[in-house]
């Protein structure tokens, strides 16, 4: 038994795995330790079932089917009988701009900001309760989000993706959200953009992120400002002192009021700054996986293969408070002995590890972690 088998077991003879709702209607697959292939069609009769199957297996993966069945340990989906879906959103750092430059925390913690955005979207939009809301970190690179509501369990695959498409701007027209008005001087035309930040969606949420962007770009000395303006898609350093430098307290006044000046910079930033509202959704082959009617999540409760951190139910009260690398853990402080295969600096449990090339002696927690990242041996 390999290192990381030996301690996953170790974790299974006493988990603390959350089950689903309706046990016996939901398909489970795993994917075992030195084995590429999935295993799944299985089904559980109960929670003793399952915890069985952990105790004696021992996977490296757990799975188990957003959807309920009639028979779902059948072979084929048409013999499973599909009976509804929990609506689930998979948040993950793969699908973000620039996450090759961060470290692993910083990776989460601009994962965590999308699920913010979500929520947002969710009960403010969509009009959820934070009832409905369940929130779970992946045990990876992100958090993934369920909703289990009556309302959503007969969606086909079109109408998930259509909430997809909102809550990522997806086809939305600037036009529709954003005016344009002519006001007739004396020997002139003055045009300016309007926002409209007193609305209900995209329409009130594009006005109030413009305005608390702008907001936020004021407040700050010039330079660290201008580096801001310059993280906005194509916006080059020239326009960001130009809109610096415009932001004067009168022009911040009349964008508080919903009007925009028609400079050129100010139009140039409006459909950037929409894409920065709007949430990034993992996807697979550009299939959304909210999209998918029959779509396997990660057991709560479970770990996670690839970082040995615990699948956990985050607050969705507490979600700026939550740790993955402290509140994830499931390992002991018990010193390991692994060879460290490249430097590293990272924050966990509290404590900071900056490691180099070579044998270290190390807490079980930081030694599990490293090994399943393949970042040391054990």
């Amino acid at each position: 038994m390999n290192f990381l088998r030996r301690k996953f077991y170790s974790y299974y003879l006493q988990p603390r795995i959350e089950f689903p709702d309706r046990i016996e209607r939901r398909e489970y697959a795993f994917i075992l330790f030195n084995e590429d292939t999935m295993h799944r069609h299985i089904s559980f009769s109960s929670k003793e079932a399952i915890l069985t199957y952990f105790k004696a297996n021992v996977p490296a993966h757990a799975y188990y089917s957003s959807a309920y069945y009639r028979i779902p340990s059948a072979s084929t989906m048409k013999e499973k009988q599909w009976m509804g879906a929990d609506l689930i959103f998979d948040l993950d750092a793969d699908h973000l701009p620039n996450i090759e430059n961060l470290t692993y925390e910083e990776t989460l913690q601009e994962v965590k900001k999308e699920l913010l955005k979500l929520i947002s979207f969710l009960t403010e939009d969509f009009g959820f309760g934070k009832q409905d809301i369940r929130i779970y970190f992946s045990g990876g690179r992100g958090y993934h989000c369920h909703i289990s509501n009556k309302s959503v369990l007969e969606l086909g695959s079109q109408e998930r993706r259509e909430i997809v498409d909102y809550i990522t701007a997806r086809g939305l027209e600037i036009k529709e959200i954003v005016g344009e008005r002519s006001i007739y001087k004396d020997r002139y035309i003055d045009k300016r953009i309007e926002i409209y930040p007193d609305h209900g969606g995209w329409k009130g949420r594009i006005a109030r992120g413009i305005i608390n962007f702008f907001k936020q770009i004021k407040s700050m000395e010039r330079e660290d400002a201008i580096k801001e303006l310059m993280k906005i898609e194509g916006i080059g350093e020239k326009t960001a002192e130009a809109l610096y430098d415009a932001l004067t307290d009168e022009r911040m006044r009349r964008i508080e009021k919903g009007m925009i000046d028609q400079a050129s910079e100010f139009r140039r930033i409006v459909k950037p700054l929409i894409k920065r509202l709007a949430v990034s959704l993992h996807s697979e082959a550009d299939e959304p996986v909210t999209a998918d009617i029959k779509r396997l999540i990660r057991l709560p409760g479970s770990l996670h293969g690839k970082t040995g951190l615990r699948v956990t139910k985050v607050d969705i009260d507490a979600i700026e408070d939550f740790d993955p690398l402290t509140h994830a853990v499931v390992f002991g402080d018990n010193m390991i002995k692994v060879n460290v295969e490249k430097p590293i600096k990272i924050k966990m449990m509290e404590n900071v590890y900056e490691l180099k090339k070579g044998v270290a002696t190390l807490p079980e927690y930081l030694a599990v972690f490293l090994v399943a990242r393949r970042m040391a041996v054990a």
